[in-house]
């Protein structure tokens, strides 16, 4: 019998196959759509998931602008960034940051939820939010992922 087939396999960055998924946004929640989004960025749904190798695919997200959020948080969730000068914190809502940039609030929130290293950076970097339904990835020739 071949021992081989009882060990782990780790996947390296040879070896990972890449695809790319398109994720259209309309109607869907804003963190359980990020939640998922940043597992097929990380990789976790596939069967040779190694933690410290990027393993996911390309993400296009498509009508980021017709994202949904729950109860009251257009006027109550705050997004709060800092210009680097003393008392330079300045704070928008999330209607705010939706109407100036319409893609942000998306990338925000998956950024949030990826590691914060060397890889966290790296995998953020395999996403693309366009706030419309047209990208410019079509020679890519990606594939439309469901969202459950």
């Amino acid at each position: 019998m071949d021992t081989r087939s009882y060990k782990t396999q780790s996947a390296n960055p040879q070896t990972v196959e890449k695809k790319w998924l398109v994720v259209d946004l309309e109607g869907k929640v804003l963190g359980r759509a990020a939640s998922q989004i940043a597992m097929l960025l990380r990789g976790k749904h596939k069967p040779y998931y190694t933690p410290h190798v990027d393993c996911g695919d390309n993400v296009i997200v498509i009508n980021a602008d017709k994202v949904r959020l729950t109860g009251n948080k257009w006027a109550q969730k705050t997004y709060i960034r800092h210009t680097g000068y003393p008392g330079g914190q300045r704070v928008r809502t999330a209607s705010e940051l939706m109407t100036k940039f319409p893609t942000r609030m998306v990338e925000k929130a998956v950024k949030g939820m990826l590691p914060k290293n060397k890889l966290g950076r790296h995998l953020f970097g395999n996403l693309r939010v366009y706030a419309g339904a047209e990208h410019p990835h079509e020679a890519q020739e990606p594939e439309v992922f469901e969202l459950s």
